[in-house]
């Protein structure tokens, strides 16, 4: 997800486009025999970060076929979310404030970073991203939908600072397309 206004889309966002809504190229997707996935956090976040992404868990988990349970150990888990900086490992560095909020990858990869270079709030104020908003988004590319061109969807690829944003109709129905 982006900062600001709506720039170039992620480049492992290869889409195919489906109405408003969009999948990852291939509609790479979780098997049905795996809809329990279990999330960890990096160690060091922040209570307000678990919070945060745990409420935007139990948002998609009432749209889909899935449950989302927290795991204390990181390394096994499906659904692996962190803070970081820079080269982090997954070949798509941070590089400081460059408009990438955050990134995650389509399934099975399972890895959410938010970009520590920016400031996440519960209760965004001007120049901080909501951090709650900034999760749902990154979880939808988690369970497979792409970047969409609906303005108020949470999959569209940017969002200004200071904003609250929910699940749209348009996010909805591409969900419940992939996973129905």
């Amino acid at each position: 997800m982006r900062g600001g206004k709506k720039e170039a889309n992620h480049t492992h966002n290869t889409l195919h486009t489906v109405s408003h809504y969009a999948f990852f190229s291939g509609n790479p997707k979780w098997p049905a025999t795996q809809y329990q996935l279990t999330y960890a956090f990096a160690p060091g976040t922040s209570s307000d970060a678990i919070s945060a992404v745990a409420k935007a868990f139990s948002t998609w988990a009432s749209q889909t076929p899935f449950t989302f349970s927290q795991s204390q150990d990181f390394a096994s888990a499906d659904l692996k979310i962190g803070f970081y900086r820079g080269e982090h490992g997954d070949k798509a560095p941070f590089n400081g404030q460059n408009g990438v909020l955050a990134h995650a990858f389509a399934p099975t990869d399972g890895r959410f970073h938010y970009n520590g270079d920016y400031s996440f709030t519960v209760n965004p104020i001007m120049g901080s991203y909501h951090m709650e908003s900034v999760a749902l988004h990154e979880i939808g590319h988690l369970l497979g939908l792409a970047h969409s061109n609906v303005k108020e969807a949470i999959m569209y690829p940017a969002i200004p600072p200071a904003t609250i944003k929910g699940l749209n109709d348009d996010d909805i129905r591409g969900i419940k397309t992939l996973y129905p």
